[in-house]
């Protein structure tokens, strides 16, 4: 499929059900249950290669927990490919040092939103000839500002100029297939976002 900027879902999914091709889809993934909603709607419309990248999933044994979920479900729709890069704690603890009492959805949420997304956008600019688009599953989650993380995609995807697909995974009652289908699955689901700091 030709690259196409700035599109948004429904446009995307309304070509293929024109007759288009699948477009491949590069989504960031942050863990089983958030894939869940993601993956019931789109994965009918996308080749999707899912990119755990999550180096603020912190300490590692959570980190290894949510991967274990996510390779469930990535199973369950079909054995979906997974890369999963190399992501010392640093990365995300270099991104937070001096912001660690900060409340969850401030400028430390944001900078690691855009930690998460840089290292997606940067994977696609490194692979250009297996992705049309990028994205996250970081919107499907009620505790998530889309508008925001959005604008990051964005903006990213203008860096390393490659296509950020925008998107509101709430949307399609995306949050509500997240929790039924992790719990028909038996999966972990966690009871925080991630970094320690926000426990």
């Amino acid at each position: 499929m030709e690259r196409m900027y700035n599109m948004d879902f429904d446009s995307v999914i309304d070509l293929v059900k024109g007759g288009h091709e699948k477009p491949r889809l590069l989504l960031h993934t942050c863990c089983g249950p958030c894939a869940c909603g993601v993956l019931a709607n789109i994965a009918p419309y996308f080749d999707v290669t899912a990119f755990y990248y999550n180096p603020n999933i912190l300490p590692h044994e959570e980190w290894e927990k949510r991967l274990d979920a996510l390779k469930t479900v990535l199973d369950y729709f079909g054995g979906i490919p997974l890369v999963v890069p190399p992501q010392p704690e640093e990365d995300f603890l270099q991104r937070a040092r001096g912001l660690e009492a900060l409340p969850e959805g401030g400028e430390r949420c944001t900078r690691c939103f855009d930690l998460r997304l840089n290292a997606t956008g940067e994977y696609f600019s490194e692979h250009l000839d297996d992705f049309d688009f990028f994205a996250t599953t970081l919107t499907v989650s009620p505790h998530k500002n889309a508008a925001l993380i959005n604008e990051i995609g964005a903006g990213i995807g203008e860096l390393y100029d490659v296509p950020y697909l925008p998107s509101d995974f709430k949307k399609h009652d995306g949050f509500l297939k997240s929790t039924r289908l992790s719990k028909q699955l038996g999966i972990y689901r966690q009871s925080y976002c991630g970094c320690h700091y926000s426990t």
